[in-house]
């Protein structure tokens, strides 16, 4: 496994990362601490979660699990902070995922989306004091567009308030609309990119198929928008092109589609979901791979 520095801060953090979406959710508790055993035991350290997986059930596994393996200073711990991004919200649900992480301080704060009706200068100054007071070490941002990562860069720039570190977009082969704008950005900022869906949900794995029905309890039937994405001609035309690269290359789709993501430039960390912990040895033979 190798590790990078995370943009501009002190945090090294794997190339592959755990997402913890589906702990507490689609995963079972149990399931979920052993996932995380393996992920840890074969050089994963960076563990994100938020607190609108499962509304807090993420978070609450995850807690469980650095305390009962006392393995808190061992691994770099994102969260983040969803829905509106007022002073008080943010305060609030810091509060609540440090109790449900059992932690006094997280390692990578992010916003999930943007928000659109609370101030920037309020929502950064909220993290700021976070970072002041020593309960959250940086803060980044999810889903954010590159100009608005540029608007948020340029209030630190001009106030001294915290810098963001890190941005965490979707990338994958069929969705690539980073490579137009953001990644440039955080080139020339110093931002770490903390990609997550390599394999689209599960649309890269190969397993639909138009006119097919959708498997029960997969990603795609649990969050049916993800549909929209990429049930489309131009998915679908990415989809036979990685058929033909299996077949010839005798590797697997998920090992060429995650290969794939891991040797784009700019890219600090991917994040892998995970129900077994054979999706952790796949993601494994990917970074082999791509080595």
């Amino acid at each position: 496994m190798l590790y990078r520095n995370l943009g501009h801060s002190s945090l090294s953090v794997s190339t592959i990362g755990m997402g913890c979406v589906t702990f507490g959710r689609e995963s079972d508790r149990q399931t979920s601490l052993l996932i995380m055993d393996h992920a840890f035991g074969n050089g994963i350290t960076l563990f994100d979660t938020a607190e609108a997986y499962g509304q807090g059930a993420s978070e609450l596994v995850v807690g469980e699990w650095l305390q009962s393996r006392n393995l808190r200073d061992q691994i770099v711990l994102a969260t983040k902070v969803n829905g509106t991004l007022t002073r008080q919200r943010i305060v609030s649900s810091v509060e609540s995922s440090l109790k449900r992480l059992r932690t006094d301080c997280i390692d990578l704060l992010q916003t999930h989306v943007w928000d659109e009706s609370t101030p920037l200068e309020e929502t950064l100054d909220a993290l700021t004091r976070l970072v002041q007071q020593g309960k959250v070490r940086y803060v980044g941002c999810s889903n954010y567009s590159a100009s608005q990562l540029a608007a948020v860069l340029t209030l630190s720039n001009e106030t001294g308030m915290s810098r963001m570190v890190s941005v965490q977009p979707p990338y994958n082969l069929v969705q690539r609309d980073i490579e137009a704008d953001l990644l440039p950005l955080c080139a020339s900022e110093n931002i770490g990119v903390i990609s997550y869906s390599p394999l689209a949900a599960g649309f890269l794995t190969g397993k639909y198929r138009p006119g097919q029905p959708i498997p029960p309890g997969t990603r795609f039937d649990v969050i049916p928008g993800h549909q929209d994405i990429y049930f489309t001609e131009h998915g679908y035309q990415v989809l036979k092109q990685l058929d033909r690269e299996a077949q010839t290359s005798g590797a697997s789709h998920i090992q060429l589609a995650l290969s794939w993501v891991l040797q784009q430039p700019g890219v600090t960390s991917v994040l892998i979901g995970a129900r077994k912990t054979l999706h952790i040895d796949q993601a494994l033979r990917a970074v082999d791979s791509a080595a």
